[in-house]
């Protein structure tokens, strides 16, 4: 594709370093990390454990900061902003999905959802909530606390409440890693449609091949580096 079509960048990071005092040294997580994310893309993450994907997903989502080099999100430059201007950034752009759904046990499916948009003010939040709730095939669901919920319930309520506040990049670490191989696939489709339908820009960590082959772009990272990036055939849409 040439440059006067490409999508607007919505994420690039440059020379990222990760540095961690281990044991009276230096750990070095992420070394040099350079990549560029356009807007809509789908782009997934892999490499072996202890490879630096989690921890590289948190720096472009500024929940955490690089020892060195720099990252823009959403048009911002995120090692310019204070917390309190990075959590507005995420809070009106960001969305995330994690491995251990990290709902609220003493709310209700539906409290959940709601809760996050009524924080923030969100215009229409109990439509919304219901609608996202819909989307993920919980509509009857509401009322029930996680616990009544399957693991995969309580991940598809975890996809309605992120979606709900229509994030423009939707950052998943592991989104099926806690899930049996048919669950994962059920709820990987669902959160591919829903991606696709939106077009919200997706970043999925994962180091599971199949997961990874939903996406439209691999990123393969090995001992804190990128060792491989390449389009895929196929983009990532459910069939």
């Amino acid at each position: 594709m040439d440059d006067a079509h490409r999508a607007p960048v919505e994420i690039a990071a440059r020379g990222v370093r990760k540095v961690l005092p281990s044991g009276g040294r230096d750990l070095v997580v992420l070394d040099g990390i350079d990549l560029t994310v356009e807007r809509g893309e789908f782009v997934a993450v892999l490499g072996p454990s202890g490879s630096g994907k989690s921890t590289l997903l948190g720096l472009l989502a500024g929940l955490d900061r690089p020892t060195s080099g720099s990252i823009e999100l959403a048009g911002s430059r995120l090692d310019g902003l204070s917390e309190d201007q990075l959590a507005l950034l995420r809070r009106g752009r960001v969305g995330f999905v994690f491995q251990a759904f990290q709902l609220l046990a003493n709310l209700t499916a539906r409290e959940n959802v709601l809760l996050p948009l009524e924080l923030v003010g969100t215009p229409g939040a109990a439509e919304r909530t219901d609608r996202a709730l819909a989307d993920v095939g919980l509509a009857q669901r509401g009322h029930h606390y996680p616990a009544q919920l399957s693991g995969g319930e309580q991940q598809r309520v975890a996809l309605a409440r992120a979606f709900a506040a229509d994030p423009q990049v939707l950052f998943a670490d592991e989104p099926t890693g806690n899930l049996d191989s048919a669950t994962g696939a059920q709820v990987l489709d669902l959160l591919v449609a829903l991606r696709a339908r939106r077009g919200t820009t997706l970043v999925l960590v994962t180091h599971d091949t199949a997961v990874a082959a939903r996406a439209s772009r691999e990123v393969h990272l090995f001992a804190g580096r990128v060792v491989r990036d390449e389009r895929c055939a196929v983009a990532g849409v459910a069939p």
